[in-house]
């Protein structure tokens, strides 16, 4: 309970595309490619943006945050997690390293659906997100987690450093039955163990990748 009070806390954390629009004085088209371009960290959730607050201020101070943004390019990782999370039966979604989700949510479970735009729910994801980020533990395996439901997780490495997580979740304690939950049977479980480290690899070749064209890039523009 704690943890999800405290998750709920952070939403002010996220906000609206109008809360950022009236910051920006942008219309709502040059705020959503800000966002779709890496000039602006944001999630869709649902069919709604929201907005990572500290990514709005720094870019008011002037900041450009298009160099920081994550080498996990958004475009082929929702690819690689819609058809990675039906087949496996969960739901997934891919974060940075400070637990911000860089991915829509691919196969939610019908619980998440539901508040798939509740702010404070997302705010509770987010934060245990975050946490999990912080874990250094490399080994797959499933947990609690503070909403109800149980998730494991893997890091994407892009060379030697650690540039994000794909988290595989919405799925009931094992053996127990949860409306609304994904509900797997012990070998399920143990496919999606065995699968997370062959998704963490298919992202991380993207990100070696994209990583690999930035540098030609600018030594192009160097020459």
């Amino acid at each position: 309970k704690q943890d999800v009070q405290a998750g709920a806390g952070a939403s002010r954390d996220l906000l609206t595309a109008k809360q950022v629009q009236d910051q920006l004085h942008v219309d709502a088209t040059t705020l959503y490619r800000m966002a779709a371009d890496g000039r602006l960290p944001a999630v869709k959730v649902g069919r709604q943006w929201r907005f990572l607050a500290g990514g709005v201020e720094r870019l008011l101070a002037g900041e450009d945050l298009s160099a920081s943004r994550s080498p996990l390019d958004p475009a082929p990782v929702q690819a690689v997690l819609d058809v990675s999370a039906p087949m496996l039966g969960v739901m997934m979604v891919a974060t940075d390293m400070q637990g911000h989700p860089i991915s829509a949510v691919a196969n939610p479970c019908p619980w998440f659906a539901e508040r798939a735009e509740d702010d404070d729910t997302l705010a509770a994801c987010t934060a245990e997100w975050h946490a999990m980020a912080e874990d250094l533990d490399f080994s797959p395996h499933f947990q609690q987690a503070s909403l109800g439901f149980e998730c494991a997780r893997v890091f994407v490495r892009s060379g030697s450093e650690l540039v994000g997580m794909v988290l595989a979740g919405g799925v009931a304690p094992e053996g127990e039955h949860a409306d609304g939950l994904h509900e797997l049977t012990a070998e399920q479980r143990q496919a999606v163990l065995d699968a997370l480290p062959r998704v963490s690899a298919a992202l991380s070749r993207a990100a070696d990748s994209a990583r690999s064209s930035l540098v030609r890039d600018s030594a192009d523009q160097t020459h």
